[in-house]
């Protein structure tokens, strides 16, 4: 029996003991895709306890929370926090089989040098100690960021967002990490949420154009990608809930976004066709600026209205859409390459059932001397998990070649995250380890060590121009 979660852990072989602590271990993170708060980041913010780093805003805890039967109030309400870590605690200690519970213990070893299971019985010693850690000297936001050897962080950002916090890191002599915006205009795709006019008004007062029709929100959108580019943005990042694709002109976006203006009711025919051209306007800018955009498909969020209504979006009422996304992905990704003009682009899954989908996607439309210029984006969300991983390495290294894959990201609004990188790269290096043991990949160290090291951190640097 191996001892729980020891230095050798995920690593069932001699060959991914070797690829892990001699190869792929000590590399740089470069965290291309997160939720970070650029604020919190600039202004060092410490944290009180280990609940306020761990529990605020981590719908994911929240999410298991509630399946152990956790009072809302303990929660996100008002209850202290000592009781909602004791309620986490309890949680954690019946969520084996969850990559929280790796998470979590993870989480503890690294940052705090915790290697006692947390539960509801060692919870308040844990208590004690992290929030020593915590409070005694170096454990602010860009400690943890830079404890973690990370040479670059992506946060998401709204291109209405003055990015100001962005520019006053790049002022910071003694915090050398590239904390850099992303660009997610989701609101001014979505024509038909409620969000979509005030969203507009907002882009209207940043830009200084008085948005009256297609064209001068088009100048503006154009604008404000510029702008992100400026404070050193290089992807931009799109959430396609549904994949949709219409054939449509410039006149016909601007008759829809005329309609749109006057509130008029969006037809879905109507809706297909703004989006597909909106978000093809924009994709041709990235080509020519040289970023990558990332699509983000097949969620299926709000589900809970209760709930919704009382919390707000992105607490942890969201699971799993299951609809077509092969046409329709297929002809707005031909779309920008007959023209020549389809940018670096990664694909996420938020169903695996599609894992082959998007994995024999990315052939049609490799190319122009860009190792891997369409990514099969790593494991996302529900699938972020060993079997999840597993599952979508496997896909890419079928369909195409794994060892020109980006890696891991946190997606995560915690500077406790880190730790999901080691939990990736002791995946990749057990999965490989498993061929050469199999006798299905040569015993070349060397070879297999470097592609590890690529799949660490040199394929994305190269990637993203870091």
């Amino acid at each position: 029996m191996k001892k729980f979660m020891d230095e050798n852990f995920l690593l069932s072989n001699e060959t991914a003991v070797k690829l892990f602590h001699d190869y792929s271990k000590n590399m740089p993170i470069i965290d291309y895709h997160c939720h970070l708060n650029p604020k919190e980041i600039y202004e060092n913010k410490r944290f009180k306890n280990i609940t306020e780093v761990w529990l605020y805003g981590d719908h994911y805890k929240w999410r298991a929370m509630r399946s152990n039967g956790v009072d809302e109030n303990t929660i996100t309400g008002d209850a202290s926090d000592y009781d909602k870590f004791l309620a986490w605690a309890k949680t954690l200690q019946v969520a084996i089989g969850n990559p929280l519970y790796h998470w979590t213990h993870l989480e503890l070893q690294r940052f705090f040098g915790i290697y006692e299971p947390l539960t509801e019985k060692t919870a308040p010693q844990i208590w004690d100690k992290a929030n020593e850690i915590l409070n005694a000297g170096d454990f602010a936001a860009r400690d943890l960021i830079k404890k973690s050897n990370v040479k670059a962080i992506c946060t998401t950002d709204d291109p209405v967002d003055s990015l100001e916090y962005h520019i006053k890191l790049k002022e910071i002599k003694d915090f050398d990490v590239k904390v850099l915006p992303t660009f997610r205009p989701d609101k001014g795709i979505e024509i038909n949420r409620a969000t979509f006019l005030p969203w507009v008004k907002k882009l209207e007062e940043v830009s200084g154009k008085v948005i009256n029709d297609y064209e001068v929100f088009l100048q503006a959108f154009e604008s404000r990608v510029e702008f992100f580019h400026s404070v050193g943005c290089r992807v931009s990042d799109h959430a396609l809930d549904t994949v949709v694709y219409a054939d449509s002109t410039k006149e016909e976006a601007a008759e829809i976004f005329a309609k749109a203006l006057k509130g008029e009711a969006i037809s879905f025919e109507e809706e297909k066709k703004y989006k597909t051209f909106t978000l093809g306007f924009v994709a041709k800018i990235y080509h020519k600026l040289g970023w990558a955009m990332q699509l983000h498909i097949g969620a299926l969020r709000n589900n809970n209205t209760r709930m919704f209504n009382k919390l707000g979006a992105d607490t942890g009422f969201d699971s799993i859409n299951d609809g077509q996304v092969a046409e329709a992905l297929s002809r707005f990704l031909d779309s920008l390459n007959r023209e020549d003009l389809l940018p670096k682009t990664i694909l996420y899954t938020l169903n695996p059932k599609d894992n082959y989908v998007l994995g024999t996607m990315l052939g049609n439309f490799q190319g122009g001397g860009i190792p891997g210029k369409i990514q099969f984006g790593s494991g996302w969300w529900f699938n972020d998990s060993i079997d999840g991983m597993t599952q979508q390495m496997k896909s890419l290294a079928n369909l195409g070649l794994l060892s020109r894959f980006v890696g891991m990201l946190t997606d995560s609004r915690s500077f406790l995250s880190y730790p999901r990188h080691e939990y990736f790269r002791r995946i990749v290096c057990n999965l490989i380890g498993e061929w050469v043991e199999n006798g299905e990949v040569p015993h070349n160290i060397e070879l297999l060590g470097s592609i590890v090291q690529d799949i660490s951190y040199r394929n994305a640097k190269e990637y993203f121009n870091l």
